[in-house]
């Protein structure tokens, strides 16, 4: 039993999404309640033996429950529903993993975006909700990325978007990506799941404008396209201007896409930089999204390096010490979801107007300061629930907070 009664919330949380989902057996339920609490608590590496160490069972109990399999997808998607707001996108990016050895599956040369190099180990795909109105990410699932001869990435990483198609679709059909996922297979692909994708172009992507003016009588096919789109001398009678300052000029039109094969909204944003204004393309498939609207959803994509970083500096997305395929996949999205719960419980259930940044350190301090309070309660016999023990327990709870 927690001693604090702030620190017992995501209890409450996760019991709440574990029960919508009703097909759950015991044993595993309170294995779950009581590991994410490890989770939140151990400040050190998290292994096997060490959930043995803090917890209530054996190495072997956590062992063979982490080799069960768990539907993470509809837990997190419990969360989302009961603690965001409706202004949900979902943001997919894939993070690289380290791993050392050869015994383990599905170990590979895959890109790292922190070294900017590829680096031999694992990769997981991962696919978040972003709460725009709140600006942060939840983690939704992550799948361990297999590449086999002859598939295409791109190709992979959109198959295991539109597998899951149903579930994600309840929360949003807006998929947001970085520019490498800005492709014709990607694209067309996420089309036919039924999302519309929101991405950046590259810079020199060809665009076309729509012809508007009178067509030919005659044979032959209608025009459609009124010539190639020049960055440097935009046409006005095409182009909406969204914004114009003195360092930033935001315009946006309906164009097609050559490399797309698609009719899309894009949105360029001029930039002076050095007495060079330069610019960048963000786009979006949904015709009728507000320019505004794309910008804001792009830009909030980047809060799943957040997600990603918390987990690997916070709850050991990094320290998976196991090699089975399910144990691995078990320990990513454990890893994932521990952000989740300490930023539902800590950071938004307070008022927006009140908020500081989320700290995932803070809340790693008071669950660890607070997993051993209750082992030395326990020991020595110590009643928590008087009003003197009470505020002294309080601030052993907070020592050592960042903003206490």
């Amino acid at each position: 039993m927690m001693i604090i009664a702030e620190l017992t919330d995501y209890k409450i949380h996760l019991k709440r999404a574990l029960n919508k989902m009703g097909n759950i057996n015991k044993p595993h339920y309170h294995f779950l309640i009581e590991t994410f609490g490890l989770f939140l608590g151990i400040v050190s590496r998290i292994n096997f033996l060490q959930l043995g160490r803090y917890g209530l069972k054996n190495e072997q109990y956590y062992r063979s429950h982490f080799e069960q399999d768990f539907n993470f997808l509809e837990l997190n998607k419990n969360l989302i529903q009961d603690n965001c707001t409706d202004n949900l996108t979902i943001a997919f990016d894939p993070c690289y993993i380290n791993k050392s050895g050869k015994s383990t599956p599905y170990l590979d040369w895959f890109w790292s975006g922190t070294a900017k190099s590829t680096k031999w180990g694992l990769e997981i795909g991962g696919l978040a909700a972003i709460d725009n109105s709140n600006n942060t990410a939840l983690h939704l699932e992550a799948i361990q990325t297999i590449k086999s001869p002859g598939i295409k990435m791109l190709d992979y990483y959109s198959a295991i978007i539109a597998s899951r198609k149903e579930a994600l679709k309840e929360l949003s059909k807006y998929i947001v990506v970085d520019a490498y996922f800005s492709k014709y297979s990607f694209v067309s692909e996420m089309c036919k799941a039924g999302f519309e994708t929101i991405s950046r172009l590259r810079v020199d992507a060809v665009l076309q404008y729509a012809f508007h003016g009178e067509q030919k009588t005659g044979r032959g096919r209608p025009k459609m396209f009124d010539g190639k789109i020049n960055y440097q001398s935009i046409d006005s009678n095409h182009f909406t201007s969204v914004s114009e300052l003195e360092k930033e000029k935001i315009y946006t039109a309906k164009v097609y896409c050559k490399s797309l094969k698609k009719w899309i909204i894009v949105v360029l944003v001029y930039t002076l930089k050095k007495r060079v204004w330069k610019h960048r393309t963000f786009f979006s498939t949904d015709l009728y999204l507000a320019p505004r609207t794309i910008l804001a959803y792009y830009k909030n994509r980047f809060q799943i390096e957040f997600l990603y970083r918390d987990s690997k500096q916070f709850t050991a997305l990094n320290q998976c010490q196991a090699r089975s395929k399910k144990k691995l996949h078990n320990h990513f999205n454990i890893a994932l979801t521990t952000v989740n719960l300490a930023k539902i419980t800590h950071w938004l259930s307070i008022d927006k107007s009140e908020r500081m940044a989320f700290s995932m350190s803070d809340v790693k301090t008071m669950y660890s300061n607070d997993l051993h309070l209750n082992r030395f309660i326990k020991v020595f016999g110590i009643y928590p629930k008087s009003s003197k023990n009470k505020k002294a327990i309080n601030k052993l709870r907070t020592f050592g907070k960042i903003a206490a």
